[in-house]
């Protein structure tokens, strides 16, 4: 049920542009030019102009105007990057048509833990204190390692300024759905010290799409964050930087089984410990000496209508890395970067046997190479050393040509992996209900002994565990480039990954209960390829269009052989008849959309101190489920219709500090109950805001 009279919005929205006039304020939506704007996507600050790889920049300011709350809203709104659920009910990232468990998530450099269901929740990110979220696109394990196989999103958040002067923000969202988004944000710093602390709550009644009426589709939650940060600056040679991240969530959690009612809470708790100093003893070299800590907690419980306990899981993870970085020019702009770190991952969870460890030390080097003013290479490596499996070299190569200060053509080659996560190596899960087994690679061959000797397989097949499970790996090629010419900008990039030893899970046994055992094993090899153009122009420094889009073929290399052998068939849903699929049959892999739109107007009114920020967005169809039971997505299975979807924000900005906005996420009220759990319909909201 909508909490917030429409009526009264529209009035509102009408009214909004004719009132109190205000300040003219400088958008920086339609000011910033990439030859200015500076990122640090390879570790190092550059101008985005110059940059050899595809990258992508999302403002803070961009998000303010846009009212939205969470990092999930945002990322669904950009160019080649699709948000998607996964099995837990949270949203993570595709980027490339790669899944989300492929793209690292980093706050301030550092990456985030907690996949659950195998990715990350990008609810628990607010944006409020955001300066801006960096997006490197393609294969980046040379620099970051595993996870970053399809890329890197890379979320900055705001820094406390040495300039003497008191900052404080604040602002209260009020939202469909009884939704609440609170935040405040205090900096101060003078001479030597700064110090910031940043405080969110956010919470909801959730929603309900269906006809359930126990369980919602969402259940009512809510969740708090709060990050101090502190910078001292010693000297002009030296500084210290130190952030504490506190994160908790508390969400209603419903079950029915066998027409049984079951309630109770899941909860999350994160802790994130930073300690970043950087030291430059003379103007060619510096140095960063990296500590970072965090732990992650879950728990979910299960009570019956007697309030005895019936189930519960605990996932219990802690992550630590000390790393030094070192940088040295050569030359004027030439940059030689080498690092050398620690990775050190525990995990204690109900499905695991034990407690499980991963450890890896890893160097890495790079080397930017800039020739004249025209040339730009970056050549860099990673080697990772593991314990629990192979070990990794990640080469990366990329070349950046500036034909004129208004066109440039960029290429890039790379190789990224993903380990295999504690789950696929040491899971130990038992279904009470149905009966069937999964098992970790690495503990499943002593495991099946066990069940054998209790009797309880029936038939075994013959795999061999001898050798580690690979890690899955990525071969990525990217060639793009942008042009200007007056108002115009257009920014183009093509891909290609080819990704090897993809990690599924088979059955290695039958129980006696006629279930089976399953264990994970390197099966697939997939590739997708595709372009991205995005476009904008700039009618007047007031007034601003854009719009991107994306083309994707994802597909899986074992099928298309099947086809063309002619060993793939499908069902005739009236006759029942069976019939050979053709390779033209073939749609692609699951929850992949061939094409992907977005279209942006920024507009402001500087007499009257307001702006308008209105988008729209297109995904094309997507398969959701093999309806025929063939292992494929073929043109005969169940899709999930084409939508369009439409977010507006007006914000009014009045003297002393003072701004309001109202707005609608999905304003035409798109829904598809059956098929996509994330669309609740329309999402009305008013928002106060404060700075001084």
């Amino acid at each position: 049920m909508m909490k917030i009279n429409i009526k009264m919005l529209a009035v509102g929205v009408v009214a909004l542009p004719f009132l109190t006039k205000a300040q003219e304020q400088k958008d920086t939506l339609n000011t910033n030019d990439i030859n200015e704007v500076v990122v640090t996507g390879t570790l190092t600050e550059r101008y985005m102009a110059t940059l050899p790889v595809p990258t992508q920049l999302i403002t803070g300011e961009s998000i303010r105007k846009s009212g939205l709350s969470r990092l999930s809203e945002v990322i669904q709104e950009q160019t080649g990057l699709i948000t998607v659920p996964d099995y837990g009910g949270g949203e993570g990232i595709q980027i490339q048509g790669m899944d989300a468990a492929y793209v690292m998530i980093l706050v301030d450099g550092e990456p985030l833990i907690g996949r659950t269901a195998g990715t990350l929740d990008l609810s628990r990110i607010s944006v409020n204190n955001i300066d801006r979220i960096e997006v490197v696109k393609g294969a980046s394990s040379s620099l970051y390692g595993s996870e970053a196989l399809a890329g890197v999103v890379n979320i900055i958040t705001k820094d406390p300024e040495h300039n003497g002067k008191p900052s404080f923000s604040s602002g209260f969202k009020l939202g469909s759905f009884n939704t609440h988004d609170a935040s405040v944000n205090f900096e101060y710093g003078k001479n030597k010290i700064a110090f910031g602390i940043y405080g969110n709550y956010y919470d909801s009644d959730g929603y309900n799409l269906s006809e359930n009426k126990f369980t919602q589709t969402v259940e009512p939650f809510r969740n708090f964050t709060i990050t101090p940060k502190v910078k001292i600056r010693f000297s002009d040679k030296l500084n210290l930087t130190a952030k504490t991240r506190f994160y908790n969530s508390a969400q209603d959690y419903k079950a029915q089984v066998s027409d049984e009612n079951y309630q109770g809470k899941s909860k999350v708790n994160e802790v994130n410990y930073s300690l970043l100093l950087n030291h430059q003893p003379s103007e060619r070299l510096k140095f960063t000496y990296n500590l970072f800590a965090t732990h992650f907690k879950a728990n979910e419980f299960l009570n019956d209508v007697q309030e005895s306990l019936f189930e519960e899981s605990d996932y219990n993870q802690w992550f630590f890395r000390p790393e030094v970085r070192s940088h040295y020019k050569v030359g004027k702009k030439n940059e030689i970067t080498a690092g050398v770190g620690v990775n050190s991952e525990n995990l204690d969870r109900s499905m695991f046997e034990s407690k499980a460890k991963l450890n890896s030390e890893y160097v890495f080097g790079q080397f930017e190479w800039f020739i004249k003013d025209k040339w730009n290479v970056l050549a860099g490596f990673r080697y990772d050393h593991h314990n629990q499996y192979k070990s990794q070299i990640s080469p990366k190569l990329a070349v950046n040509y500036r034909w004129t200060d208004n066109y440039s053509m960029k290429a890039s080659i790379g190789y990224g992996y993903k380990a295999p996560d504690l789950r696929q190596l040491y899971l130990d899960f038992t279904n009470s209900t149905i009966g069937y087994t999964v098992l970790g690679y690495n503990i499943a061959e002593a495991k099946l002994q066990e069940l054998k000797n209790q009797g309880q397989i029936l038939n075994s097949y013959n795999f061999d565990f001898s050798e580690p499970l690979k890690p899955e790996s990525s071969f990525n090629i990217n060639l793009g480039g942008y042009y200007k010419k007056g108002k115009w900008f257009l920014n183009y990039n093509f891909f290609y990954n080819d990704i090897t030893n993809l990690i599924d899970n088979k059955v290695i046994a039958q129980k006696t209960n006629g279930q089976n055992v399953f264990s994970y094993f390197n099966i697939h090899k997939i590739f997708t390829y595709g372009a991205e153009l995005s476009a904008s122009y700039r009618v007047n420094s007031h007034l601003n269009f854009s719009a991107g889009y994306q083309y994707l073929v994802a597909k899986d290399k074992s099928v298309i052989a099947s086809l063309r052998d002619g060993e793939v068939f499908a069902r005739d849903p009236e006759t029942q008849n069976s019939f050979k699929l053709k390779p033209s049959d073939y749609f692609g892999l699951l929850n992949r959309s061939r094409h992907t739109a977005n279209f942006k107007v920024n507009y402001t009114w500087p007499s009257i101190g307001t702006s308008v920020s209105a988008r729209v967005f297109y995904r094309s169809k997507y398969g959701q489920l093999d309806s025929n039971n063939n292992d494929i997505i073929d043109d005969f299975d169940r899709f999930v219709n084409g939508y369009f979807l439409t977010n507006l924000a007006i914000t009014k900005d009045f003297q002393h500090g003072i701004s309001f906005q109202v707005g609608a996420n999905n304003l035409f009220n798109y829904t598809d109950k059956a098929n996509i759990s994330t669309l609740p319909g329309i999402q009305v909201f008013g928002k106060v805001m404060y700075q001084f």
